[in-house]
C-alpha cells in the first residue's frame, strides 16, 4: 500500500513499527539507522524552499543572475536560465571590501548591516545567506553579520558562504551559499522531526543522513549544510 504524505517521516515511521510486528525486539537492537531522501532536491527544482534574503558585497547584487557563460543549451536561442532562488528585492549589499589577500579595504559598518538585516526581516524572509567577496581568504564580516543575525532576528536561519563554500568563484559560492539558506529551515525541522519520531518508538539508534555522493553524514550537519 503506497503511503502518500506529506511528511515522508510518516512512512519511515510506519515502516519501522511494521517491520517491529515482524522481527519483534528489532527496534531496541537496531544500533544505527542510514535515511536516504529526495526532500532536499525536491524542494528546489519545487522552489518550495524558504524565503530567503542576499547580503552580499556592494556591487555584487546580481552575481546570481549574470552567472557563468555556459548555455544548457548552445544552439537553442530560446532557452532560459531558471529564475533565481532569491528575487532581487531580497538581495541587499553592503558597503564592505576585502582585497584578494585578507586584507581589509574597507571596514564593514555594523550599522549598515543591521539596517540590512532588519530591512530583510520586514519583507518577511526566514532564512539568509551571506555572501561577501573575498571573505573565504577573510571571514571577518561574513561572521559579523551572522552574529548581528543572531542578535537581531534569532528566528531567522543563517548561511554563511565561508562555512559552507569557503573557496574562489564569486557565482558558485554564492549560489551555493544560498542554496543552501533556501532549503536549510524546511530541512532542519524536518530531520527534527525524523529524530523525534525514532525516538519516540524506543529507537536509540545513531541516525545518519546519506548524501547524494553515496555517503553518510550524522543530523547535526545535514540539517547545517543541506
Amino acid at each position: 500500500m503506497p503511503h502518500h504524505s506529506k511528511d515522508p517521516s510518516d512512512a519511515v515511521e510506519q515502516g519501522i513499527r511494521e517491520l517491529e510486528i515482524k522481527v519483534p525486539g528489532f527496534v531496541e537492537k537496531m544500533d544505527e539507522v542510514i535515511h536516504g531522501t529526495t526532500l532536499v532536491i525536491n524542494s528546489i527544482i519545487e522552489r518550495k524552499g524558504a524565503r530567503t534574503g542576499l547580503i552580499t558585497t556592494k556591487g555584487f547584487r546580481d552575481v546570481l543572475e549574470l552567472g557563468r557563460e555556459i548555455r544548457y543549451a548552445p544552439y537553442d536561442i530560446f532557452s532560459e536560465y531558471p529564475k533565481p532562488l532569491v528575487p532581487r528585492q531580497y538581495r541587499l549589499e553592503v558597503d564592505e571590501r576585502v582585497r584578494s589577500d585578507g586584507t581589509i579595504l574597507k571596514p564593514l559598518d555594523p550599522e549598515d548591516a543591521k539596517r540590512g538585516v532588519h530591512a530583510l526581516v520586514n519583507m518577511g524572509v526566514e532564512s539568509i545567506a551571506v555572501c561577501l567577496l573575498n571573505s573565504f581568504e577573510n571571514p571577518t564580516h561574513e561572521l559579523m553579520i551572522k552574529e548581528i543575525i543572531e542578535k537581531e532576528a534569532p528566528h531567522v536561519s543563517i548561511s554563511i558562504s565561508y562555512h559552507v563554500l569557503p573557496q574562489i568563484r564569486e557565482y558558485e559560492r554564492t549560489s551555493t551559499t544560498v542554496t543552501n539558506a533556501y532549503v536549510k529551515p524546511l530541512t532542519g525541522s524536518y530531520l527534527a522531526r525524523l529524530s523525534g519520531r525514532l525516538e519516540s518508538i524506543g529507537c536509540e539508534g545513531k541516525l545518519f543522513i546519506m548524501l547524494s555522493s553515496g555517503g553518510i553524514t550524522s543530523v547535526d550537519t545535514a540539517a547545517s549544510f543541506p
